[in-house]
């Protein structure tokens, strides 16, 4: 009975493969110029002209951590990413969906350059002078008031990196939202958004103590879009010690 049950499930499993299609991208410079096209219109925002990434990931990398294969990259163009700012294309045709996808796969094949600075340097920055352990965590380690860093030179480029360091209100992420919460009682409390529905609000101050509160118990809620507490560090770190950090956080890979 055993040996028959596997021989079917062996069977369905052949079978499945066997009427598995592989994806295959249009490679013509035709189709490769209509992504291009395509992908100034509507992706560029995030991912940057060229792909080198700035409130998206970078695309330059021969292989993409949420699109391993032509298939998964596909679906991240045509669905989104759920939970993220990626947003699916439901404005593009199929070919026009499969022309991004294969612009996108050929920006992998360009050669990059190194960033510069010296990132054990910017470690040491990072850590001590810059303080930024203080906030941000990573892998676990520092603080939690900040955006977790871990794998952030894979998602951001060293461009968007240094921006944020030097002017952080221009660098904030969507729905990232600084409360000022004043209650009927006169407690004050100033913290990031967690969460908010009609009847209360979640918020978490810069020592990562989290508050929760009933609306009708709330006199006032100033809601500081695109607004960051995080302080320039234009003029308190060198230029030398900003391309340092800045390589440090770039070489934050995942996994690293």
């Amino acid at each position: 009975m055993k040996c028959v049950l596997l021989y079917a499930v062996s069977a369905i499993a052949a079978l499945a493969a066997a009427t598995e299609t592989k994806v295959k991208l249009p490679n013509s410079r035709a189709d490769l110029a209509s992504g291009e096209k395509l992908f100034q219109n509507h992706c560029t925002r995030c991912h940057g002209p060229k792909g080198e990434g700035g409130r998206g990931p970078m695309l330059t990398r021969a292989k993409l951590s949420k699109a391993p294969d032509d298939a998964a990259l596909l679906k991240v163009v045509e669905n989104g990413i759920r939970g993220t700012e990626m947003p699916g294309a439901d404005s593009m045709s199929e070919r026009e969906i499969r022309q991004t996808a294969a612009y996108v796969r050929s920006l992998g094949k360009v050669s990059q350059k190194p960033v510069p600075g010296d990132p054990s340097r910017g470690a040491e920055i990072y850590r001590g002078k810059g303080g930024c352990a203080t906030c941000h965590s990573i892998q676990g380690e520092g603080g939690i008031s900040g955006p977790d860093l871990a794998g952030i030179g894979g998602r951001r480029s060293a461009a968007y990196l240094r921006e944020s360091l030097v002017d952080p209100g221009a660098a904030v992420p969507e729905g990232y939202l600084l409360v000022t919460v004043v209650t009927k009682n006169g407690q004050r409390v100033t913290g990031v958004r967690v969460n908010e529905d009609s009847f209360s609000l979640q918020i978490r101050d810069d020592s990562g103590r989290s508050y929760s509160f009933w609306k009708n118990e709330i006199a006032e809620a100033n809601k500081q879009r695109a607004k960051s507490p995080m302080p320039s560090y234009k003029g308190q770190l060198s230029e030398d010690e900003l391309t340092d950090l800045v390589a440090h956080l770039a070489s934050l890979k995942e996994g690293k």
